[in-house]
Formats: C-alpha cells, sequence, structure tokens
C-alpha cells in the first residue's frame, strides 16, 4: 500500500468518526495517564509518617494497654485468629525486649528488663522503612511506598510468593495459608477487604483511617498517649517533639532500612 492510499484511508476513517474522535482520544489520553482521584478534604497529610512507641508509658499502663492496641487494630482489620502458631497471621503484636530490640543488649540489659519493663513485652509491627527491602524483592509490585512513606499492600495482585516476607528483617507480613475468612473472630468490618488464602497482609498504618481524618486505631486505642503518630517532617509535631525530649532507639537500624517506629526507652 503507497503512502497516498494509506493517508486516505486515515482521513476516511477520521471523517467517520466525526465529533466523536477528539473526545475518545481525550478519553484514551485520560486512561494512559490514570485515573483522576479528587483529593477528600478531611484527610490527615503529611509529607513523612512516623510513630512513636513509648515503653515508659506502656510500663505505666499495664500489659491491658498493649492487648488494647492489638485488638483494635486486628477488629477493624478483620485480621483472622487461627489459634494455631503456624498460620498465624498478626498486623501487631508483642515480644519480648531481646528480641524487640536485640541491637540494645548490653551489660545492664537484665537490669532494665527486670526493673524498668518488670518483662513486660514490646509492640512490634510493620516499621514502614525509608528503605524498604520487602518493596524492592516483589516481583509484581503488590507492595510498595507512598510519597509519605508508608508502605502498602495490594491484595490484588500479590501472588503469594512470599519474597517479601524473606526480605523483611523484621517478621512483619504474614501470608494466609488457609482461607482466613472463616477464622474472623470479630464482628466482621465489612469497610474493610477481607483476604483469600495465598495472599500477605501486614499493617498499612491504617490508610484507610488516615483518608477520612482519623489516627490509626492502635493510637486511638491507647488511652495514656502511649503511642504517638504524626509528621516527621514537620518541626512542630509531636513526634517530632517526643524524639527531641526522649532518648529513643529503632529497631535493627544497623541493617539500612530506616525504620519509621521509634521506641522511647
Amino acid at each position: 500500500m503507497d503512502k497516498t492510499r494509506r493517508d486516505f484511508l486515515k482521513i476516511a476513517g477520521l471523517s467517520a468518526l466525526g465529533l466523536g474522535a477528539k473526545p475518545a482520544a481525550d478519553a484514551f489520553a485520560q486512561s494512559a495517564q490514570g485515573p483522576k482521584i479528587a483529593p477528600i478534604p478531611e484527610a490527615l497529610k503529611a509529607k513523612r509518617w512516623a510513630m512513636v512507641v513509648n515503653l515508659k508509658k506502656f510500663k505505666e499502663s499495664g500489659p491491658d494497654a498493649l492487648q488494647a492496641c492489638v485488638d483494635a487494630c486486628h477488629t477493624i482489620h478483620n485480621v483472622p485468629k487461627f489459634d494455631n502458631p503456624k498460620d498465624e497471621v498478626k498486623w501487631i503484636w508483642t515480644e519480648s525486649l531481646a528480641h524487640a530490640l536485640p541491637n540494645e543488649e548490653h551489660h545492664f540489659l537484665e537490669e532494665f528488663v527486670k526493673e524498668q519493663m518488670k518483662g513486660l513485652p514490646i509492640l512490634v509491627l510493620c516499621n514502614h522503612c525509608d528503605n524498604p527491602p520487602c518493596v524492592r524483592v516483589c516481583p509484581t509490585q503488590a507492595t510498595f511506598r507512598r510519597l509519605d512513606g508508608v508502605v502498602m499492600m495490594d491484595y490484588h495482585r500479590c501472588i503469594g510468593c512470599r519474597y517479601c516476607m524473606a526480605g523483611c528483617p523484621f517478621g512483619a507480613r504474614s501470608l494466609n495459608w488457609r482461607d482466613p475468612r472463616p477464622f474472623i473472630k470479630t464482628k466482621l468490618n465489612r469497610e474493610y477487604p477481607t483476604r483469600t488464602r495465598g495472599v500477605v497482609e501486614k499493617c498499612n498504618f491504617c490508610d484507610e483511617r488516615l483518608a477520612k481524618g482519623l489516627k490509626p486505631a492502635c493510637v486511638e486505642a491507647c488511652k495514656n498517649k502511649e503511642i504517638i503518630f504524626g509528621d516527621l517532617e514537620d518541626p512542630k509535631s509531636e513526634v517530632r517533639e517526643l524524639l527531641r525530649a526522649n532518648f529513643a532507639v529503632r529497631r535493627k537500624p544497623q541493617l539500612g532500612t530506616q525504620p519509621q517506629v521509634y521506641y522511647i526507652v
């Protein structure tokens, strides 16, 4: 087909489309750029979300405060309860000091545990790292880091390969080895999606609540302000004020993942 014939067919096709050609072209162009989603005015926003866990406050409040955080998180996110360590799914849980902060071991660690913490376990969760290895190893981009630092999961993209679980040095991810839906022991929260077998899940800093102008469930469950959540980039935020005024540590900082959950000790 010579050039003249190609040009004729092109012009004929556009003529047949008539006025519908430009709107169709615009629609294709918008589709290529992704959907245009209007921002929610009441949503909480930050340049970099971070969390401060105050171990001194938890010492004052006792183990009931720890359990309240776990229950609040797992209830609103429909986290199943298998009562079986092999199948366990967890978003937020407790660990001993030696397991939660192994790099903080020193000569007076035992004294610290016995006299200061009195054996109280430490709350742990996804650290929403600035340099998350889980994101780098995911072959389908099912896990990704947002501009505000929240490390997210797309359940529809997850293929259950568990690379992200192997990449995470904090054990913050769980695979649904079995169908989790029959094992949701609390009242079903229909505002948050349930998962399926073969899907990895983890803490998302309550992204769905931030979009509604609400703080994370674990933060709201803390009646004595044991957990503070805010914008690390804002010098006037409460998290920055706490970190200025107190000595704080992070989990396994030597690995270079830059965790954004801080512990006041």
